[in-house]
């Protein structure tokens, strides 16, 4: 039950973003502008990859760029958190298991609560309070990536890495916004 409802609420939020994705106006800056905007990110090939797969073609303006890149971060989150309790479903090993149960415990606030304020605060125009969403969505990934510290495997490095660049990206978007 729990679980249904958690995703229930996810895809709800999923939904959200994308409405209001379709309805924030778009302007089409030229690629050069996105490779601008991409440029003063810390992850450039990883922001026009996401960028130009993005649909509607006219690419959007630098708001609505900074919620894809967080409904992006938001989608890879949500990966995780089903590859996690996967994960915890098939495990025999009783400290990869704690390991895991505490990061699903660090994923379950981010997709459900931080990333949706992100991205709330982006739509209203509220970049500050964006970007310290985002940025303690890095601090539960970081606090996931340390309970394998002492494991010979690291099941989730990968993911979390993606997470952590994503949101790298996100920031320097969100500051790009502060900055008028």
């Amino acid at each position: 039950m729990r679980k249904t409802r958690s995703r229930s609420i996810v895809s709800s939020f999923a939904i959200h973003i994308l409405v209001l994705t379709c309805s924030i106006p778009l302007s089409s800056p030229e690629p050069n502008e996105i490779d601008q905007i991409c440029k003063k990110t810390p992850f450039y090939d990883l922001c026009t990859s996401i960028l130009n797969s993005t649909p509607p073609t006219p690419k959007p303006d630098l708001k609505t760029i900074a919620l894809l890149m967080v409904t992006n971060i938001l989608s890879n989150a949500t990966d995780t958190l089903s590859f996690i309790e996967a994960l915890i479903k098939k495990t025999s090993d009783r400290e990869m298991e704690q390991a895991l149960a505490f990061c699903a415990e660090s994923y379950i606030p981010v997709v459900k609560y931080t990333l949706p304020q992100a991205a709330e605060a982006i739509s209203q125009n509220r970049f500050g309070f964006a970007g310290y969403c985002v940025s303690d969505a890095v601090k539960q990934v970081n606090s996931c990536n340390s309970k394998f510290s002492g494991l010979v495997s690291a099941p989730l490095g990968d993911r979390n890495g993606i997470v952590h660049k994503l949101v790298d990206v996100a920031s320097a978007i969100i500051k790009q916004l502060l900055k008028g």
